[in-house]
């Protein structure tokens, strides 16, 4: 196995389940529902979940409309940046590894979005939350692992730490000698 394929095995798998389902259900709603329009397979369930095919020229969940050409410079420093450091994270460090794998799975469906189209295709909408897809997902579940990564590894480095500052030794009381002025 060539050192590319083994640094990177990992991340490939990752990304491109994230990639691939992010961009064929972006292609099945385009194709199905149209723009604007939403689709819902009970009438029951449509207030609280549904498809609603709407085009994002802004950040994740419609924030920063108008931004696109940030969010492509963006998305292209972001993947960059998780490509070059990967490698570098321990293989025992799976918490961290699938975290950026979700964030580059992530980073590249939306970004194919915007050099394709100019704008990134949202379509799951649960309740009032903001409307969103397959790629806002994976890279806001990345995020969240990430971060309850680095606060379990601090939590597991927090009693080393502690337990190594109550083994100090304690100063060896010696016994004074006895007062026999008085006698």
């Amino acid at each position: 196995m060539s050192k590319f394929t083994k640094n990177y095995s990992f991340l490939f798998l990752v990304a491109g389940f994230v990639y691939v389902l992010d961009q064929v259900t972006k292609i099945w709603v385009r194709i199905n529902v149209p723009l604007g329009d939403y689709w819902s397979p009970w009438a029951w369930l449509t207030p609280y979940a549904r498809l609603v095919h709407i085009s994002n020229k802004g950040a994740a969940f419609g924030m920063l409309q108008g931004f696109s050409d940030v969010f492509t410079i963006l998305s292209i420093l972001v993947a960059g940046a998780i490509f070059y450091y990967f490698p570098k994270v321990p293989r025992e460090d799976w918490i961290l590894r699938l975290a950026m794998g979700l964030q580059f799975g992530g980073a590249l469906g939306n970004l194919t979005d915007r050099l394709y189209q100019g704008h990134v295709t949202d379509f799951i909408s649960v309740g009032t939350f903001a409307v969103f897809n397959i790629a806002d997902a994976a890279i806001s579940t990345g995020v969240g692992i990430l971060i309850l990564g680095i606060w379990f590894k601090e939590r597991e480095n927090k009693p080393a730490t502690a337990s190594a500052a109550l083994s100090v030794p304690e100063p060896v009381n010696t016994p004074q000698p006895e007062d026999t002025r008085g006698e």
